[in-house]
């Protein structure tokens, strides 16, 4: 699966973008050709190598010849839809406005719809930075986009609704709707300003997943922010190449922190919300903490790639502060359902095999459950029937 990583060393925004993609081989010819299909006028892009820090790059620039009046939601979609361009395009550049407009209708308190009104993102810089980013994808054939951490940023920022806090309402709002996990600003910088635009957090939150994959390296390209600061390279690097089937990629996670201020409900409550995330196991233990308090050790076991999601449910749902993560390795046998079909009527079983044998069968609960209802048979007994009669069909 051909793959592209985004490592948001300085942040990202739609130019920081598109100057990845310049830099990493897409001819800027190309992206034009895209602007020219949405049909918009006064509109073009200049490309210039440079450099941020020690890491060479290219800083892409969209032009408008002339103020622009704001767009909705419905403006840009309609745009869109109307260039002719693949569905491939448009379908994500679509779902993208989408989530842009949920964001900033959260932002102004305000009704989400296609006549939501971007403001200050309502221009046409906005659109091209959206399509011809989904556009380049593309041509590169990208057919999985992950991305890191998205950095916070620091500090306040001017806009054009008067200064604001980094990151930005917007932003922080797009970053909510995706659960998308975000770091402090390189080197602990207190004065980074805004690090990641509505623009660049409405594209990567929409497209991509958030984990660093196991992969080959065909390619990279660094797109370069405006601002050349010292604590940080302030770049956007883009890795392309092929995924890889590994046990690095394949691989788990435990995540443990010890909870005494919390009623077992809450807990019961996080610990379905685990399960409904993806993770292999989530339990609880009872412990003595410091003092004498009486607590307990949540630990949860999931697959390495949704570390970051179930970080960030257990430090927002708990009263955590603070979570132990480490990767684990787990042998596993192999292991099937099958549907058998018992004098008490079919249930199924689970089998566990180890060198290809299978070695025990153990009745599914629910359909034990649903057995005895249906019959009157009491519970136990309906699990050691279905347990003996499974056991003389398949443990052979």
């Amino acid at each position: 699966m051909k793959t592209a990583y985004l490592q948001c060393v300085g942040g990202v925004s739609g130019d920081m973008l598109l100057g990845a993609l310049v830099d990493i081989g897409v001819p800027l010819d190309d992206l034009s050709t895209v602007i020219d299909r949405l049909g918009v006028k006064g509109v073009s892009l200049t490309a210039q190598k440079g450099q941020r820090g020690g890491v060479p790059g290219t800083h892409v620039t969209v032009n408008l010849e002339e103020s622009q009046a704001s767009h909705t939601i419905a403006d840009f979609v309609r745009i869109t839809r109307e260039s002719g361009l693949p569905t491939t395009m448009i379908e994500p550049a679509c779902k993208i406005f989408e989530r842009l407009g949920e964001a900033e209708a959260q932002v102004h308190g305000t009704h989400h719809g296609e006549s939501t009104q971007l403001h200050e993102l309502g221009t046409l810089d906005t659109l091209v930075d959206v399509v011809v980013t989904v556009a380049a994808l593309d041509m590169l054939q990208i057919q999985n986009l992950t991305c890191s951490p998205l950095p916070s940023g620091s500090g306040v920022f001017r806009s054009a609704h008067g200064k604001l806090l980094a990151p930005s309402p917007a932003t922080t709002a797009l970053v909510a709707l995706a659960n998308a996990p975000m770091a402090p600003p390189p080197g602990g910088d207190q004065n980074a300003g805004e690090m990641v635009t509505p623009t660049g957090a409405a594209i990567v939150t929409t497209l991509a997943t958030f984990r660093q994959p196991a992969m080959t390296l065909d390619g990279v390209g660094y797109g370069l922010g405006s601002r050349n600061p010292e604590a940080y390279p302030n770049v956007v690097a883009l890795r392309i190449g092929e995924e890889l089937e590994s046990p690095a990629s394949g691989g788990l996670t435990l995540l443990e922190t010890n909870i005494d201020d919390m009623s077992p409900e809450l807990i019961g409550f996080v610990q379905e919300r685990l399960f409904s995330l993806g993770a292999r196991d989530v339990w609880l233990t009872p412990i003595q903490m410091k003092k004498g308090r009486p607590g307990t050790l949540l630990s949860v076991l999931l697959p390495a790639d949704l570390e970051h999601e179930g970080l960030a449910l257990v430090m927002r749902e708990t009263t955590t502060l603070g979570v132990r993560v480490r990767p684990i390795t787990r042998y596993e046998a192999e292991r099937e359902i099958v549907t058998v079909v018992t004098t008490l009527g079919p249930a199924r079983v689970k089998i566990k095999r180890l060198d290809g044998r299978a070695v025990s069968a153990s009745p599914e609960y629910e359909d034990c459950r649903r057995i005895a209802l249906a019959s009157g048979i009491p519970l136990q007994d309906v699990y050691r029937a279905v347990q003996v009669e499974a056991a003389s069909k398949l443990l052979k």
